[in-house]
């Protein structure tokens, strides 16, 4: 048996009694629009289905594995309804140079959403902090998503927009000492849920805080298959991915080359203090 039978036997077995008691039941929607996706996805049984509505927030050098990381488990949420939300329709340059591609506006985005979701970055998200619109539109959505949530320093933007007041979270670890300054609780996790609000710290934190939706939101067996068909099991070849790890010179030369992001920040998380 080859390595590919394999898979496949075991991914048949962890679908069989799902698959069974699809079979026995009535037949399944298609998903919204009455069109099928042409997908894997698309033959997941009924219980495993949804509807939510998922607005994913973009702007100008935001880091692109802050969104496209989450992404990837969300947009596998068989019968939901997922938004690139940015200014405009226009394409959104990431941090160095990838393309991305609102599917949505602040106007066009749905009212009422399951998920709001934002990265950060450095430069893209200061200047994110100091547009009215978008501020506007995350306090809006915010004020009823059913969950509030962000990457890296994405929490920094939720907390200009006034959504963290009172909430544990978490946010890259450059950033993560000023949540309090944005009435938050800094907490030191890779991932914090605090009621509706959910945040991660720096990067590929958001896979994590993705896979941890997905729990809430789908039965753990689905959560589990799709973290199989990831097969996200990281294992990184280096052990440097936290200040208390990294080596001190690094960490010293990694805070010098971000010094203006985080003496920027700071300014803006003193200044909303001051008005609290």
């Amino acid at each position: 048996m080859t390595d590919i039978d394999r898979r496949t036997a075991a991914m048949m077995a962890l679908l069989a009694p799902a698959l069974a008691a699809s079979a026995a039941g009535a037949q399944q929607p298609t998903p919204k629009g009455g069109k099928a996706t042409g997908t894997y996805m698309d033959k997941v049984p009924p219980a495993w289905k949804g509807n939510e509505k998922i607005a994913i927030v973009i702007y100008d050098h935001i880091t692109a594995l802050d969104v496209i990381g989450p992404h990837y488990f969300l947009g596998r949420l068989a019968g939901a309804e997922i938004h690139f939300v940015a200014d405009s329709l226009r394409p959104i340059p990431s941090e160095h140079g990838l393309i991305l591609t609102p599917t949505a506006t602040f106007e066009t985005c749905p009212k009422d959403l399951d998920v709001l979701l934002t990265g950060g970055g450095t430069s893209g998200t200061l200047t994110a902090m100091r547009d009215p619109a978008m501020l506007a539109f995350l306090a809006d959505r915010g004020s009823r998503a059913k969950w509030v949530t962000s990457v890296c320093t994405g929490s920094l933007l939720l907390g200009q927009a006034g959504l963290l007041k009172g909430y544990r979270a978490t946010s890259h670890w450059l950033g993560r000492p000023l949540l309090k300054d944005f009435g938050a609780i800094e907490v030191d996790e890779r991932v914090v849920f605090d009621r509706n609000r959910a945040t991660g710290a720096g990067v590929s934190a958001g896979l994590d805080l993705a896979l941890a939706l997905l729990q809430r939101l789908r039965p753990v067996e689905f959560a589990q298959m799709i973290q199989l068909f990831a097969e996200y099991a990281p294992v990184p070849p280096l052990h440097s991915g936290t200040p208390e790890t990294a080596p001190a010179p690094v960490l010293a030369m990694a805070r010098e080359l971000t010094s203006s992001f985080v003496e920027g920040a700071s300014q803006m998380a003193q200044a909303y203090r001051a008005k609290l």
